[in-house]
């Protein structure tokens, strides 16, 4: 579990995260979602350690990380597994020796042993048989899964992935969304995803955070944001005339049923 506690944080006089309290649920895939410049690319940086608070806290199954020397913080990020939009494979190396990189860098395995421990993880992303292969020789979604057996290659207990379905067409983004979602339960991993995809919103929000001008505005699951009746949200889930009507049609049964309810 990753607790924020009254995060802000300012760039030179100027606000972007305002006061954010929230939890990341275990087993769960918590969604962060909001416009372009509403914050949630710095309320990420900021949970990983790549940019310090202004204020407030971040606690990992309550150790606190703002607090933490920077051996501790060190050695806290090895429990951590990081899928980057645009994967961030290494072009020089094939896909087994990818997912080996963190095995070579953090473990103290052995060389077979970690060969092992990386096939174990291509397997489980469905890419035996592509470990010799270069990441320009294998498509966006197979370059995704291999981000994401690299970033579970450590078993970490967090996995931060920021934008994983960009760039990807929508058959290969629900593979990639059905994969994190099974991995995050698999592991009872706390698994935080920055997303723009609502289909990713709908189908896996388990926990979804939505940032507004960077204020936590709304707090709740897929399932609840039908039902919501915060404007702001509704601007952003529904910007298209057909999810529009889709929310109206949607708001008028939920209207109807509460009327017959109360006959």
């Amino acid at each position: 579990m990753i607790e924020i506690q009254h995060l802000c944080k300012s760039f030179d006089g100027r606000s972007v995260l305002k006061d954010i309290s929230t939890v990341f649920e275990n087993g769960k895939t918590n969604l962060i979602i909001g416009q372009s410049g509403s914050g949630k690319t710095v309320l990420m940086k900021n949970l990983v350690g790549l940019l310090t608070p202004t204020s407030g806290d971040v606690l990992y199954d309550g150790r606190n990380f703002v607090q933490m020397s920077k051996k501790e913080k060190i050695m806290l990020r090895r429990e951590m597994g990081m899928i980057f939009q645009s994967a961030a494979l290494f072009d020089s190396q094939t896909v087994l020796e990818n997912v080996m990189f963190p095995l070579d860098m953090f473990s103290n395995m052995n060389y077979t042993d970690r060969v092992k421990r990386a096939r174990t993880c291509l397997d489980r992303v469905d890419l035996t048989g592509a470990e010799t292969k270069y990441p320009g020789e294998i498509s966006g979604g197979m370059q995704k899964r291999v981000a994401i057996a690299r970033a579970i290659a450590l078993n970490p207990k967090y996995l931060f992935c920021d934008e994983p379905n960009s760039g990807l067409d929508p058959k290969t983004s629900l593979v990639i969304d059905d994969l994190l979602h099974s991995i995050t339960q698999e592991y009872n991993m706390t698994t935080i995803i920055n997303t723009h995809d609502m289909n990713s919103v709908m189908g896996i929000g388990e926990n979804i955070i939505f940032i507004y001008q960077g204020e936590k505005e709304w707090q709740g699951q897929s399932k609840d944001i039908m039902g919501s009746e915060n404007e702001k949200l509704t601007d952003f889930i529904f910007a298209s005339d057909l999810l529009k009507k889709l929310k109206k049609s949607e708001m008028e049964k939920i209207r109807a049923a509460k009327a017959q309810a109360q006959k």
